[in-house]
């Protein structure tokens, strides 16, 4: 059986086709430009095996409309990427392939492809957070992705500042709120050099540790996952997760008894690839949602 998925990123769409088991079989990557653009190479990609789909499974960069009841359902919102604000990526699809198609988050299908194949493989529920450019979250819960009026929007809650830190902030809508302190923008605007030039400097990631424990005590304590994943390209600096594991441990105080940090707190398993092979499984699940 044949699935395709679509990753579709701010940066870059990543286009694929996947087996039943969650296996990329092939694979390509297009610049996110505009949509006329990007979704034509997109379509491209998936026409010579649209009499063998049998779903497609979107894990798309957000806000997004993803209640089934709405308007405007399957569409990319209030982005600020304005070329693709209120753009109908599920219906561009549908246009061309007679298949059901799945939609969610770019970050819940990462979590997704984490619980299912990578990081929480074997577990009911898990948090993916992944820490780039900006910080975005999804999650499964009870294996099931969790949304409800909308899809999480974890990277925007409110975080109590550092009181060495004066940055204000690098959030168009809220300043200091989690993205806004330690997104990879942050610590650029803030340091004047990209993470990865900041490496050894442990001024650095001991205050990005600071921001990031903290929300993982809120998610930890709103929806006590079995395990959080943590991704993005500042996740790449591996001496964080020590980190905010000896500071989760005392903001926590001993509240609530966590699992073992070691295992509770981990990077992605599927690395780069989680998001992608969410999309797979979630073309694979909504197939199975339409012949109930």
């Amino acid at each position: 059986m044949v699935f395709g998925a679509i990753e579709a990123g701010g940066t870059k769409f990543v286009a694929a086709i996947g087996d039943e088991s969650g296996k990329i079989i092939k694979r390509a990557t297009y610049k996110t430009t505009e949509p006329s653009e990007t979704m034509h190479e997109v379509i491209g990609f998936f026409k010579p095996y649209a009499d063998e789909l049998e779903a497609i499974g979107i894990g798309s960069f957000g806000p997004i409309d993803i209640r089934k009841d709405s308007p405007t359902y399957g569409y990319i919102t209030s982005t600020p990427k304005l070329a693709w604000r209120n753009y109908d990526i599920v219906g561009a699809m549908k246009a061309v392939f007679n298949v059901p198609i799945g939609f969610t988050t770019d970050v819940n299908a990462a979590a997704l492809g984490e619980v299912t194949l990578g990081a929480a493989k074997g577990l009911d529920s898990c948090i993916y957070v992944t820490i780039g450019t900006g910080i975005g979250g999804g999650a499964v819960c009870g294996g099931k992705i969790l949304e409800n009026f909308s899809h999480p929007e974890m990277g925007h809650i409110l975080v109590r500042r550092n009181k060495h830190d004066r940055f204000t902030g690098n959030c168009p809508y809220h300043d200091d709120c989690l993205e806004g302190l330690a997104a990879g923008g942050a610590i650029e605007k803030r340091w004047g050099k990209k993470g990865v030039e900041l490496a050894d400097d442990d001024e650095v990631w001991n205050l990005e540790a600071h921001y990031l424990a903290q929300a993982v005590m809120n998610y930890s304590l709103i929806l006590a996952p079995e395990r959080i994943v943590l991704g993005g390209g500042v996740m790449k600096q591996r001496q964080l997760f020590p980190l905010i594991r000896q500071k989760l441990k005392g903001i926590m105080n001993g509240y609530v008894q966590l699992p073992d940090l070691e295992t509770y707190i981990v990077p992605p398993a599927l690395e780069d690839n989680a998001g992608i092979t969410g999309c797979v499984i979630l073309a694979v699940q909504t197939l199975a949602e339409n012949q109930k």
